[in-house]
């Protein structure tokens, strides 16, 4: 078995699990304990919230918005170029109890692409994309934001040093975060930068329901190369079987394996209806963190 998998029983309250990427291995050890420090500080802070009585929805949201401006993370704030030098970004969010999901692709100039597809939930139209998320911005009194980093430019500059540039895989990806409240409700978000150096127009899987989904049995978020996410429809698939009779550790370890024995890349967090937090990947690690009963856990490596 090459795919990886984690769980935690459930316990009184509520419960929140969130994730900054998935890939092969850190560049540097010493990436680890700030890494570390950011996860269970803001999976503490959204814990904090769902404590005090904050819905789902709005947890998630307000965890996404603290990893998107984390620049160690591909998301918001630190997020990738892509091929022509630029940041678009894309997040989804999904709200377990009443089944709806909203998001927004490939969005430029904004510090949090989680906010636009939050008020998106409301609409009658909840995914959006390019200009269509400017158009929002500007109608939400959003102010302009450059998202680019001196570290990320460098980046983009190097790979164009040869002429042809590659995908800049990250070795922090996308971020997401799934919650249950006091309620017991459901809800998902999943933000991201992309690849990197990616074709223009190119759409990841982030803000279709293959990469965040959630009902009342189950919410998922999932990160790796968006395309192996879509090909699976992984987010979905696994709060379905989950809907369907399996349990969540259950629908994790078929859905893993399949995805193992296609080659996948990829890697997924996810909550049931009981409280019950799980994880998985194909990958060789997954940056997760988790907060339930008031302590913390989390999947990165100890040395």
């Amino acid at each position: 078995m090459s795919y990886r998998l984690g769980s935690q029983p459930s316990a009184p309250g509520p419960q929140v699990i969130i994730h900054g990427g998935a890939g092969a291995t850190l560049k540097s050890k010493g990436a680890v304990s700030p890494l570390r420090e950011s996860l269970h500080h803001i999976v503490h802070k959204i814990y904090e919230h769902l404590t005090q009585g904050m819905p789902a929805l709005e947890a998630v949201v307000r965890g996404c918005q603290m990893l998107e401006d984390d620049p160690q993370f591909n998301a918001g704030t630190g997020a990738v170029l892509q091929s022509d030098g630029q940041v678009r970004l894309s997040a989804a969010l999904m709200d377990g109890h009443t089944q709806t999901f909203s998001g927004v692709i490939n969005a430029q100039r904004v510090q949090h692409p989680i906010t636009l597809a939050q008020f998106l939930q409301t609409q009658n139209d909840r995914v959006i994309a390019d200009v269509g998320t400017v158009e929002l911005a500007r109608e939400l009194h959003i102010p302009l934001y450059n998202p680019i980093t001196p570290q990320r430019l460098q980046e983009w500059v190097n790979e164009c040093k040869d002429g042809a540039l590659m995908n800049l895989v990250s070795e922090m990806g996308t971020i997401g975060v799934v919650v249950r409240d006091i309620q017991g409700h459901l809800a998902a978000g999943t933000s991201t930068g992309g690849k990197g150096g990616e074709r223009i127009g190119r759409v990841s899987d982030s803000a279709m329901p293959a990469g965040t989904y959630a009902n009342d049995c189950a919410a998922i978020s999932c990160t790796g190369i968006g395309e192996d996410i879509i090909n699976e429809c992984l987010a979905a698939r696994i709060v379905v079987r989950v809907t369907d009779g399996m349990t969540l550790a259950e629908a994790f370890e078929r859905s893993l394996a399949e995805c193992d024995q296609r080659g996948r890349d990829l890697g997924a967090i996810g909550l049931d209806a009981q409280g019950n937090i799980a994880w998985g990947h194909t990958t060789e690690i997954i940056l997760a963190a988790y907060c339930t009963n008031n302590i913390i856990g989390d999947t990165l490596p100890t040395a």
